[in-house]
């Protein structure tokens, strides 16, 4: 086995066929595509430093990315994408994609490691515990199928609008997301860039962003999404609740169940059938609650771990 860098412009589908190879089997898994590639080439955060292949006689079975966002203040650095195709697992490949993957982030001066797990796939969180990572934080995926009945209190003095394609509506959304969440987990601020590459998707829906106002003042958001591959393969009416968000002076006053409501009422509108979002177990809002006061239930928990890389 040899573990070598990705090489930009060359290859692009090795590493595409890796992960699909390699995910196929998660309940959630649409196969990823050569757009899909480009997409994330073109965003202001690529980099292909830290994108690692591992090769048997020649051939790809494992992938991992060490990546390192360079808006982040702090010496943080992120393992990501690490896999390796079923009929070479338990060959040592993965632990040694992940300790190339820690020795990148060690040249390049970071302080910590992240790294994530699900709690239906044990053997990554096993690898990674083995490896020195601990467990620091619980996220959960909820759903809740469009159809079912739902009482509760909304904000009667909010009004709606949706984002337009102006740069000041860009702006706008990117403020109010920065400001909602500079209390979080991981936050750091997203920049202009991140928000013009993110609404130049194919399948960002300006229609599915909206802010909400009371009166003229812009108070919270919510972003809705819908995967047009993962419907057409899965065969499955899903969108998501991407972002949702409310100012601190304007929290626990409805608002947010009333953006939550007006996000699920446009994937109705869309065609979808259920709906899913995710949080942070311990988000300072007590998000988990408001989401399983209307209805949301946990389908999966996913895993945040955390090694530190110096001494």
């Amino acid at each position: 086995m040899r573990i070598r860098v990705f090489v930009k412009g060359e290859d692009e589908e090795t590493w595409l066929r890796m992960r699909n190879e390699s995910f196929k089997e998660y309940d959630d898994f649409r196969p990823s595509t050569m757009e899909d590639i480009e997409i994330q080439e073109k965003s202001p955060n690529f980099d292909p430093v830290g994108m690692y292949i591992a090769e048997v006689k020649g051939k790809p079975v494992g992938r991992v990315q060490a990546h390192v966002d360079r808006e982040r203040k702090e010496k943080k650095g992120f393992i990501q994408g690490l896999c390796v195709i079923p009929t070479y697992r338990k060959k040592g490949i993965g632990r040694a994609l992940l300790e190339t993957a820690l020795s990148s982030l060690k040249e390049r001066k970071m302080e910590t490691a992240q790294a994530w797990s699900r709690d239906d796939k044990p053997v990554v969180k096993h690898l990674l515990e083995s490896t020195g990572f601990r467990a620091i934080r619980i996220f959960s995926t909820m759903r809740r199928d469009l159809d079912s009945p739902m009482n509760v209190e909304v904000n009667k003095d909010v009004t709606f609008r949706s984002m337009n394609e102006t740069s000041e509506d860009i702006q706008l959304m990117r403020e109010l997301n920065n400001e909602a969440f500079k209390e979080h987990f991981n936050f750091r601020p997203s920049t202009l860039e991140e928000w013009k590459h993110w609404n130049s998707h194919p399948d960002f829906d300006r229609e599915g962003w909206l802010f909400a106002l009371l009166g003229t003042e812009p108070v919270g958001f919510v972003g809705t999404w819908i995967d047009r591959k993962y419907v057409t393969y899965r065969q499955e009416k899903l969108g998501w609740i991407d972002s949702i968000g409310v100012l601190k002076p304007y929290r626990n006053r409805n608002i947010g169940t009333s953006l939550i409501l007006k996000g699920m009422e446009h994937l109705q509108k869309r065609g979808m059938t259920e709906v899913e979002l995710g949080v942070d177990d311990s988000n300072p809002t007590s998000a988990i609650r408001l989401y399983e006061k209307v209805g949301f239930k946990t389908t999966r928990k996913e895993l945040t771990h955390s090694m530190p890389l110096t001494s």
